[in-house]
């Protein structure tokens, strides 16, 4: 097999799991959102407990649509060289889907809030990440806010606060390093450009 051949087979495999997880972001949305109205309903039908769980159901959708992000970001990373690197052994700048989703989905290698470029144009791509995170937002303060009065008639406003406190900030915390400080970028380029040139 050419080296030519092996980085098309690549490529091919790239573009699958892009379609996946694709797929899979949107899953895990949907799956969020039933889980959160029902959630919802229930603590208006009558049982306020219900409430409280959606902060967790939100948290947990918040960073599972990034986990599936950041395979996004992984296989586009990867198909950029790819296809860069079968480019320049065909002579021909052939191969565009890199380009076109550089421009149209969202940038890489720019500072972003997981799909949301903070320092170009908006993509509707980014404005659907930062509609869900909205929504998400807006459940988890509205759980919380539903669910205040049973939670102090409980008593467990301290280990409620702490545990969800605590995932809240240390789910925030990675975020912000993996995403928008580019960590998680930089090592995929580090081994792409060592191993591509590009």
């Amino acid at each position: 097999m050419t080296a030519l051949e092996l980085a098309a087979q690549q490529l091919s495999r790239m573009r699958g799991m892009n379609a996946m997880y694709h797929r899979q972001f949107f899953t895990d949305i949907f799956r969020t959102t039933v889980v959160g109205l029902v959630l919802f309903g229930v603590g208006f039908w009558g049982i306020q407990a219900a409430f409280l769980a959606v902060p967790f159901v939100a948290l947990i959708g918040a960073a599972q649509t990034a986990f599936d992000a950041s395979y996004l970001i992984f296989s586009r990373h990867y198909s950029h060289a790819l296809e860069g690197f079968i480019n320049r052994e065909i002579g021909s700048e052939l191969l565009v889907a890199h380009k076109m989703e550089e421009t149209y989905l969202f940038p890489l290698d720019t500072t972003k809030i997981v799909t949301i470029p903070l320092d170009r144009a908006p993509t509707w791509f980014g404005f659907m990440t930062f509609f869900y995170t909205v929504i998400g937002v807006y459940s988890y303060v509205a759980g919380l806010t539903f669910g205040w009065n049973f939670l102090t008639l409980s008593g467990w406003e301290v280990r409620y606060g702490l545990s969800l406190g605590v995932l809240t900030v240390a789910t925030l915390a990675m975020g912000v390093w993996w995403f928008a400080s580019g960590a998680g970028e930089r090592r995929l380029r580090a081994v792409l450009d060592e191993t591509f040139e590009r």
